[in-house]
C-alpha cells in the first residue's frame, strides 16, 4: 500500500506540472494586457512597467514559466494583480466556503439517492421506480441556475424562510451558516442526487441478477439480509467512483451557483479572476482544483481495496 501511494503521489506531481504548463500556455492566447486591466483608471507608464517587472511579465515566456513553476513548488503562487495579496492566501481563504458547500451538497445527495435508488432497483417496474426515473431525468435536464432562481423566489421571496444569498462561516455561527448554505446546497445536491440515483439503481439491479444473490435467496435468507450483506457492498464499487467524481467537481467550485448565491468559494474566485484577467489567481485556483481531483482519485483507489478484497493495489 505504501509503495502504491508513493507511486501515485509521484504520478500526481507529474500531472500537476502538466496542468501548470497547459494553463500557462492557454493564458498566453487570451487577448489583452492583464496589467493594463488591473490598473484601470490608475494607469501611468511608471506604475505599469513596475507591475510588469514585479510579475515577471517582462521576461521571455520560457523564463516566466520556469520561474512560476519554481515558486509554485515552494508554495508561492504569486501575487494578485488586483489586490496585491499572495495568491496562496486568497485561495486558502476561499477554500472553506467551497468545502462546506460541496460536502453539504454531497451529503444531501446521498441521503436522497441511496434510499431512492435502492428501492427503485428492488421494486423495479413499480410506481417508486417510475418516480425515481422521472426524478433522475428531471435533475439532469433542468439547469441548476433555474432551480436556484426558483428556490430564491419561493423560500426567500415568498415564504421568507431562508436568506437569498450571502455566506457565514461555519465556525463563526453554525446556525446562520446552515440557513445560508441550505439553498445552494440543495440546488447543487438535487443535480448530484439525480445522477447518483440512476447509477445506484443500475448498479443494484446488476448485482441482484448475480448468481450468488440467487443462491443466498435460495438458502432462505430474508430479503433485507441479502440486500444489506450481499448486494450493497458489491454495488458500491461503481457508485463510489461517481460520488468521487461529483465531489471533486464540486470542490472545484460550482461557478454558476456560487455567483448566483454570492457564495465566496473557488468557483466565484475563478469567475472574478477571469473577468479581471488576474492570471496569478486563476493559475492558483486551477492548480488547487487539479490537486483536489488527484487527491480524491487517490482516496477512491484506496477505498476500492477496502470495499472489495479482490481488488489489489500495486
Amino acid at each position: 500500500m505504501a509503495r502504491f501511494v508513493l507511486r501515485r503521489v509521484l504520478q500526481s506531481a507529474v500531472v500537476l506540472v502538466g496542468v501548470t504548463l497547459v494553463v500557462f500556455l492557454l493564458l498566453q492566447l487570451v487577448p489583452g494586457d492583464p496589467v493594463r486591466v488591473a490598473l484601470g483608471t490608475r494607469f501611468d507608464p511608471q506604475t505599469y512597467e513596475a507591475l510588469r517587472e514585479r510579475a515577471g511579465l517582462d521576461q521571455p515566456l520560457p523564463v516566466q514559466y520556469v520561474s512560476h513553476l519554481g515558486h509554485a513548488l515552494t508554495g508561492d503562487l504569486g501575487v494578485s494583480f488586483r489586490t496585491g495579496q499572495p495568491v496562496s492566501q486568497i485561495v486558502l481563504e476561499r477554500l472553506p466556503a467551497t468545502l462546506s458547500l460541496a460536502v453539504t451538497a454531497v451529503v444531501f445527495a446521498l441521503l436522497v439517492a441511496f434510499p431512492l435508488g435502492i428501492v427503485a432497483a428492488v421494486r423495479s417496474g413499480s410506481a417508486v421506480d417510475h418516480a425515481a426515473r422521472v426524478f433522475s431525468q428531471f435533475g439532469v435536464s433542468v439547469p441548476d441556475f433555474w432551480m436556484g432562481i426558483m428556490g430564491i423566489l419561493l423560500f426567500a421571496g415568498v415564504l421568507g424562510w431562508l436568506p437569498p444569498s450571502g455566506y457565514v462561516a461555519l465556525t463563526d455561527d453554525p446556525g446562520r451558516w446552515a440557513t445560508h448554505v441550505a439553498l445552494p446546497a440543495v440546488t447543487v445536491g438535487l443535480v448530484t442526487a439525480s445522477i447518483l440515483t440512476r447509477f445506484i439503481r443500475s448498479s443494484v439491479l446488476e448485482v441482484l441478477s448475480a448468481d450468488y444473490v440467487r443462491t443466498a435467496e435460495a438458502k432462505g435468507l430474508r430479503n433485507r439480509v441479502v440486500i444489506m450483506r450481499h448486494v450493497l457492498r458489491n454495488a458500491l464499487i461503481p457508485v463510489v467512483t461517481v460520488v468521487a467524481v461529483q465531489l471533486a467537481s464540486l470542490l472545484g467550485g460550482v461557478i454558476v451557483i456560487e455567483v448566483l448565491f454570492a457564495w465566496p468559494g473557488i468557483g466565484r474566485l475563478t469567475f472574478d479572476a477571469v473577468q479581471a484577467r488576474d492570471y496569478p489567481v486563476l493559475q492558483g485556483a486551477v492548480l488547487l482544483v487539479a490537486a483536489l481531483f488527484l487527491l480524491v482519485n487517490l482516496l477512491v483507489d484506496i477505498l476500492y481495496a477496502r470495499l472489495d478484497p479482490r481488488i489489489t493495489v500495486r
